[in-house]
């Protein structure tokens, strides 16, 4: 691991995005809340959230940190030409502390895609997660980032 103990604690924010890519009857049956394994969104809001809350145990030499805010957002894309029908999933992770939490919203937006995954794929084991990068981060000595 890198040593953090001399670095100051600042307000660190990350934020992530990705998207799972569905048929358009996958799509409404998420929408609509008829799953048979239950509430989709939801439970895939909840998986993202315990995921960025165990990163460290997931990924060997990260920094355990104690996360002072984590959202999920989910935003529902009807099929178009270009990308299909998909769900986009984006996290934002904020600490106070010496490391940034960039891994942690990356990890939650996974974790919550995966959650997508298997609780659509007996009506559709074709979806695809793709796009998954760092959006933005603030904070720390190398200051800001946007994509």
């Amino acid at each position: 691991m890198v040593d953090i103990a001399a670095k100051p604690a600042t307000h660190r924010v990350a934020i992530a995005s990705g998207r799972i890519v569905m048929q358009p009857a996958t799509l409404a049956m998420v929408a609509a809340g008829s799953a048979s394994k239950g509430d989709v969104l939801g439970v895939a809001r909840i998986a993202g959230i315990q995921g960025a809350k165990k990163t460290s145990e997931l990924i060997p030499l990260c920094h355990p940190l104690a996360l002072s805010h984590l959202s999920l957002g989910f935003e529902i894309v009807p099929a178009d030409a270009l990308q299909g029908a998909h769900v986009v999933c984006r996290a934002t992770a904020e600490t106070i502390g010496p490391t940034g939490v960039e891994m942690e919203a990356l990890t939650a937006v996974q974790v919550a895609l995966l959650t997508i995954y298997d609780m659509c794929k007996a009506v559709d084991r074709g979806m695809t997660i793709t796009d998954v990068r760092l959006l933005e981060k603030h904070g720390g000595k190398s200051g800001s980032f946007t994509a």
